[in-house]
Formats: structure tokens, sequence, C-alpha cells
């Protein structure tokens, strides 16, 4: 159980200001079913975060404890760098005549593939326990996707993400930087 809380922590702040929750909003938008498109994102995020924790069970026997955590520090440095770079806004899909279930599968699914989220749960992963961050990491995606569909595109545009992008930006550098330092044994 250790995994599924950090996990979890670090995928919700990742997940409130990235891509795949403002295109789970407009789907739920364009196809009027929220519920609908909240449960295929998090379909689709269930299978990338799993495939991330797969990745890290196939690191974690070549990592010693040093390079586990050096791996997590490099995840949150990575991922606090990208939390500062101007997101680009995703595609609509609009050609996409898949339905209310099969698009925000496949389009979240393609997405969020390799992004931010994905690395933490393999970072995680890699540390042991990669089912609990696999479902940690899915159940933060799916809370901030569910919401965001529930608001629409307007609703989720009018909250603060960029502070919220800029402050768990901060964070992951700030922690990624402790780690790191631990893991080299400079604290």
């Amino acid at each position: 159980m250790e995994a599924i809380v950090p996990a979890f922590l670090l995928a919700l702040l990742s997940q409130l200001g990235d891509r795949p929750a403002l295109l789970t909003a407009i789907l739920a938008d364009r196809y009027r079913r929220p519920l609908v498109v909240a449960c295929a994102a998090g379909l689709a995020h269930a299978l990338g975060n799993g495939l991330a924790a797969l990745a890290g069970v196939a690191m974690a026997p070549i990592l010693n404890p040093n390079a586990q955590a050096l791996l997590l520090a490099f995840a949150l440095l990575a991922g606090g760098l990208g939390g500062f770079l101007n997101e680009k806004r995703p595609s609509r899909y609009e050609s996409w005549k898949l339905g209310a279930f099969f698009a925000p599968l496949l389009g979240i699914f393609v997405l969020a593939l390799g992004d931010r989220t994905q690395f933490f749960t393999l970072a995680v992963a890699a540390k042991g326990m990669p089912w609990y961050a696999a479902v940690g990491a899915a159940i933060a995606a799916f809370a901030v996707g569910f919401v965001a569909a529930l608001l629409g595109e307007a609703g989720w545009r009018a909250l603060p993400l960029r502070w919220v992008r800029i402050v768990s930006a901060a964070l992951f550098l700030v922690a990624g930087i402790y780690i790191g330092l631990g893991a080299l044994r400079l604290l």
C-alpha cells in the first residue's frame, strides 16, 4: 500500500493542469454524456498506467535502491520542468466518429501515452508494489477526468489551473532535487 498514496498524489497534481482532463471536458460537451466519457477516460488512464507499471516491473530487477530513487528524482524533475512549459491545446478529434465511449477511450489513451503521470507511475512502480502504483494513479486520473467531464470545457477552463500547474511543478522540482540529492548521498 506504500505505492498507492504517492502515485495517487503525483497523478492528481499532474493531471489537474494537463491536456487529458481538458480533452475529457471537450468530449463530454460534444457527446453530452459526461459519465460515459469520464468512464472511458478512466479506462484509458488505467490502461496507460498499467503499461507504465508493467515497465516499472521490468526495470525493477536491474535497479538498486539508489538507482530507483534517482529514477523517481528524474521523473519528478522532468515533470516539474514540463509543468512550466505552455501546454498545447489537445486536438478535438472532431473527425473521429467513434461515439461517446470509444473516441474518449482512444483519444485519451493516445494523448496520455508517456505523459508525466505515466512517468511517475513507472518510477513509483520500479520502487515496489507496481500494481498499487497503477491503481493509485488511475484513480487520481479518473477523479480529475470525472470532474472535468461534469464541468465541461467552459467550466474546466474557468478554474485557475495555470496556477495549480505552476505550484505542482514547483513541488515536483523541490521533491526531485531532495530525492536526487539523497540518492546521491549528498544530503
